[in-house]
């Protein structure tokens, strides 16, 4: 099959390197323009248009996907089927460009946590297990039929960050293991409806800053939840004299604070631990506004409290 692949992070690049390891026919890559970033506005290259170059693809990087030279440019690579994995939402008349289809990556177990953000909010909301999906694209964003899934059970003390990098590895051969299966015509279609099965539907909207601070009146298993599932970003932040205080790892203390939440414990050398509902958050990796990321002694050394 001729594939177009679609895709902008690194979580995508190992779904992309695998199905070229796998002998698939990548007549062109989508991704998102060019952009300045950091402080000396440098134009940043997509991590997926770098690998891209890198493996002498065609390279597609529109501003509008309804841009008609694109389409017109979309359309000339004659797709047999395009792949989807950590990009924008597509309008209709791309997605159902190919006739065999569009079909997406999603970094969780459809039809939960369907949106933008589901690594981090199956993290924060302390569930049991995660995965990946495949499943054609359709008009309600993440809803399409579903075609193969990945599970993991997760231990509670996953990061945002280790999640990430396994459904990212685990993920790319479920996408090859799905391609296969549609160019073969071997697979079967499961409508997202018939997998509900009365639990709750929980959603994983886009995360802003204001998601990220730290409501130390919570119970302290939800506030460790929330440290681990914005780590190592967005990332969890609480204040401290009166600097924003970013936490990047914590430990979970469950015996009952004698001071009110927000308030925190230190022997200014080993460990600062802030007060939560019904226990203590003790902080391990922390990163001050105008200081370096560092673990909790290094900073208790150069910091008097």
């Amino acid at each position: 099959m001729r594939i177009v692949f679609m895709g902008t992070p690194e979580f995508a690049v190992a779904s992309l390197d695998e199905l070229i390891k796998a002998g698939s026919d990548i007549v062109g890559v989508v991704t998102a323009p060019d952009k300045p970033a950091g402080r000396g506005q440098k134009v940043s290259e997509s991590a997926v248009k770098q690998y891209a170059v890198a493996n002498g693809l065609k390279v597609l990087q529109p501003e509008k996907l309804k841009n008609p030279e694109f389409l017109a440019e979309l359309k000339a690579l004659n797709a047999d089927l395009q792949v989807v994995v950590a990009f924008r939402m597509l309008p209709e008349v791309v997605w159902a460009m190919p006739p065999k289809g569009t079909i997406n990556l999603h970094a969780s177990l459809l039809p939960q946590y369907r949106g933008a953000a589901p690594i981090n909010w199956v993290l924060i909301n302390g569930e049991k297990e995660s995965g990946a999906t495949t499943f054609f694209l359709k008009h309600e964003i993440d809803t399409g039929d579903v075609l193969f899934t990945e599970k993991v059970t997760l231990t509670g003390h996953e990061t945002a960050g280790t999640l990430h990098d396994w459904l990212m590895n685990k993920g790319a051969g479920l996408l090859v293991k799905t391609v296969k299966a549609v160019e073969s015509g071997r697979y079967h279609e499961h409508p997202q409806t018939a997998l509900l099965t009365g639990e709750e539907l929980k959603h994983a909207p886009k995360i802003f800053k204001e998601d990220c601070l730290i409501d130390w009146t919570q119970p302290a298993q939800n506030i460790y939840n929330k440290i681990r599932g914005l780590s190592p970003i967005p990332t969890a932040y609480t204040e401290l004299n009166g600097k924003v205080l970013k936490i990047y790892g914590s430990e979970l203390q469950t015996d009952e604070p004698a001071i009110q939440p927000g308030d925190f414990l230190t022997d200014n050398k080993t460990y600062l631990k802030f007060a939560a509902k019904d226990g203590f958050i003790s902080l391990t990796d922390i990163q001050l506004e105008g200081k370096k990321r560092m673990g909790i002694e290094d900073f208790l050394r150069g910091m008097r409290l």
